[in-house]
């Protein structure tokens, strides 16, 4: 339920989607380049040790890598940020307790649009049949009908 293992996904499944889409050529050393500096900075408690999940920069790592972002380019490291604040932005609207794998989805389908929006990269990220069957799990209890994936049928004891 809680763990930086989702950032790690989220960094490699984006990023390999974005190489099988097929319209930037995303190399191997690109998506280890992604997925180093996102075990750089998804570690235990990242949320609340500086108030954003390790996904925004898991998001983020992979748009630097893919746009090119450094500390001189200005138009590619301003676009990353803006990328990583709208994942964060996203994810926000679904804490209270935190669920990573919540926001490993959130976070996919924002970056989808935003991978069209910035990249004019087609992803399919459609979650609405996406269905939890974990809210049991949660070692801080559940957001249940909260939470857009939760379906109480799925729910143990249904």
């Amino acid at each position: 339920m809680l763990g930086c293992e989702h950032a790690w996904v989220a960094s490699a499944a984006l990023m390999v989607a974005v190489r099988n889409e097929g319209s930037l050529a995303v190399t191997d050393e690109k998506v280890n380049e992604a997925m180093l500096r996102t075990r750089r900075q998804a570690i235990a408690a990242f949320c609340g040790l500086t108030g954003v999940c390790g996904l925004s920069p898991a998001i983020g790592a992979c748009f630097s890598v893919l746009l090119g972002a450094s500390c001189p380019r200005n138009r590619e490291t301003a676009i990353t940020m803006r990328i990583t604040a709208r994942v964060t932005d996203a994810m926000s609207s679904n804490a209270g307790p935190s669920c990573c794998k919540n926001f490993l989805r959130v976070a996919l389908k924002e970056a989808a649009a935003l991978a069209h929006e910035y990249l004019h990269v087609e992803i399919p990220a459609d979650v609405s049949r996406v269905t939890c069957r974990d809210s049991h799990r949660h070692p801080h209890g559940c957001r249940r009908e909260k939470c857009a994936f939760f379906r109480p049928e799925s729910a143990p004891g249904a």
